[in-house]
């Protein structure tokens, strides 16, 4: 786990997949609702948001869906399912704008990272447009040409 000692955030896991797959357009963060051995298990590192999306539902909540966090090694009968529901906590105009966002053709919610900030856990989640393959390889492209250029940069600069 990373931490970061200047604002309190320790990172527990990120979702490297959804910014390779979707252009982000904007980002929230919100709590979510657990159970003290989900915590544990946070505590301990142990989250995969790689397969993970949120949905909104009729009655205007916000759930994390298909996130993984891995029973708690110690703990007993009162275990918590791996992939469970878990209803995200944001504010009410929060919600509305991100619904009306995603009735946009393209437009989805995907988390970005799980952290721990100040204590509480927190999950970034962002509105994003999926990309096309063509755009995927762009990207790609584009990262290669800058660490080119720093390379080239770097190997002027020793001389």
């Amino acid at each position: 786990m990373a931490k970061d000692t200047s604002t309190g955030i320790v990172l527990i896991a990120q979702n490297r997949k959804a910014r390779h797959d979707y252009t982000i357009e904007d980002r929230y963060e919100a709590g979510i609702s657990l159970w003290g051995t989900e915590v544990k298990s946070l505590r301990m590192g142990r989250a995969s948001l790689s397969e993970s999306f949120v949905s909104i539902d009729k009655r205007g909540e916000v759930w994390l869906e298909g996130a993984n966090i891995p029973e708690y090694l110690n703990g007993t009968w009162t275990n918590h399912s791996p992939k469970r529901k878990r209803k995200l906590l944001l504010q009410a105009q929060e919600i509305l704008k991100m619904s009306r966002a995603i009735e946009a053709k393209g437009y989805t919610i995907v988390p970005l990272s799980l952290y721990f900030k100040d204590g509480r856990v927190k999950v970034e989640i962002a509105v994003a447009k999926g990309k096309r393959e063509y755009d995927k390889r762009q990207a790609l492209r584009e990262e290669q040409d800058k660490r080119d250029a720093l390379r080239a940069m770097r190997a002027v600069n020793r001389r």
